[in-house]
């Protein structure tokens, strides 16, 4: 299945030229009756290739499968300290009187929205009996009306039906924009750190962004990632803030909106996973941002897709697992009593690293002297290329990890020191080299 993945990724990034030869390394794979191991070798490799093709390398490629599979989970293993949970006490799939939801109450935000709907407190007994009242339908319509987040379990054929569903299914992969404004080129960087010297602006939060951005700071990308000031992701910064920067703005005060405009004028690149219209609200506009920089590229990600009724909704993987239904055909493959999702957060994964090679392949365009482009990617669509790769087996397991799957270097963290899974990723004699540890959020001055 691999080679499809491939092949279909490729056909994405429009006027690639012959790819460098890419090998994928392992057997086996993770526990799922969908190609979670083929989807992240094909994806860190479609974004290696791309390096690749910037750097002018033509050696030999080489993605280990099962490394890859590793990195499409937590890749940090801390040395005497423990990462708190990733999830919300309340969080959650719950049986309503119709079916199951999956409750995404991980922000403050939205888990209070969620418990106004369910008028109750944050007990999840309380919450288990309160979702036991609705219909599933109807309390998802509920909590997303509130601004919170929550998705009723469907099967891959209701998916099919849903009015979302067939708008997602027409969209591309990658949706591209080409720009009519021309560039003079940029100066190449070396084989060994390609993208040294690109300015990315990341504006992105759980998780694609992230693992994009993190992916082209490993390859000497200069990444400033920015947040408001009441955000925060303790169980995720050691994993995503790799290589970064940090900073925090306020977008809504006058000083942090006109700090952010001039971020945005010396960028190479702009990453962000804003909800359609929501940048607009800002006063930020596709018209507005170009203005401010034509040689900008911009690559966006949604949840639901970027078209039909559901294309300004909050979304994580999770919820989309659950929406399109992959998780209700685990449940059933399994013989469960109860969702069966992958057994990673695969879509938002893949779908980073496609956005880094979306990134890259517009780099390399632009350092040509060509065309400025801009990119659109969503979780939903990436889940109907994984959905395509859909088995009545699972493969067989892969051995259980080892000391010799780690990194040799230590991490100095604020946190305390950890190492890291190795990178899957070779291009030529080249791997990913991040020279910043990571760092909690909120901990940089604003700038380049």
């Amino acid at each position: 299945m691999t080679d499809q993945l491939l092949a279909h990724i490729a056909a994405a990034l429009p006027h690639t030229p012959a790819r460098v030869p890419c090998r994928i390394g392992a057997s086996g794979g993770l526990p799922s009756w969908f190609d979670v191991t083929g989807l992240a070798a094909a994806s860190i490799g479609a974004a290696g290739a791309e390096i690749a093709a910037l750097a002018g390398v033509t050696d030999e490629l080489s993605v280990d499968a099962r490394l890859a599979s590793l990195w499409f989970d937590m890749t940090v293993r801390p040395c005497g300290w423990t990462l708190p949970s990733p999830w919300d006490p309340i969080a959650g799939d719950y049986a309503t009187r119709d079916g199951w939801i999956q409750l995404h109450t991980n922000a403050p935000r939205h888990r209070a929205a969620a418990l106004r709907v369910l008028d109750c407190g944050p007990d999840r007994a309380a919450v288990a009996a309160a979702v036991y009242a609705f219909a599933a339908g109807e309390l998802e319509a509920a909590i997303v009306a509130e601004g919170g987040c929550a998705a009723e379990l469907r099967d891959l054929a209701a998916w099919q039906q849903h009015p979302q569903g067939r708008a997602v299914a027409t969209e591309p992969l990658i949706a591209w924009t080409v720009h009519d404004a021309l560039t003079n080129g940029d100066e190449p960087g070396d084989d060994s750190r390609p993208l040294a010297g690109v300015r990315v602006l990341d504006l992105t939060r759980i998780l694609a962004g992230p693992i994009a951005t993190r992916f082209l700071a490993g390859f000497g990308a200069d990444v400033l990632r920015i947040d408001p000031p009441d955000w925060d992701e303790p169980t995720l910064a050691p994993e995503v803030t790799l290589g970064k920067r940090c900073g925090t703005l306020n977008l809504t005060e006058k000083h942090d909106f006109d700090t952010l405009r001039s971020l945005l004028r010396r960028a190479d690149v702009l990453v962000h996973g804003y909800r359609p219209g929501a940048l607009d609200a800002l006063g930020l506009s596709v018209e507005v941002r170009r203005s401010i920089n034509p040689r900008l590229i911009d690559v966006s990600l949604s949840a639901y897709g970027h078209t039909g009724p559901w294309s300004q909704r909050r979304g994580f993987d999770s919820l989309v697992q659950r929406s399109c239904g992959i998780a209700a055909h685990g449940m059933v493959a399994a013989g469960a009593e109860r969702p069966v999702p992958l057994p990673v957060q695969a879509l938002d994964h893949a779908t980073g690293y496609l956005m880094a090679a979306a990134v890259v392949h517009a780099l390399r365009a632009r350092r040509a002297g060509g065309t400025v482009s801009s990119a659109r990617l969503s979780l939903a669509r990436t889940a109907q290329l994984l959905i395509d790769t859909i088995s009545d087996r699972q493969p067989d397991a892969f051995d259980g990890e080892s000391t010799a799957d780690l990194a040799e270097r230590t991490e100095p963290t604020p946190w305390g020191d950890a190492r890291r899974v190795r990178f899957p990723l070779r291009v030529g004699v080249n791997e990913p080299h991040w020279v910043e540890p990571p760092r909690a959020l909120h901990s940089d001055p604003v700038g380049w």
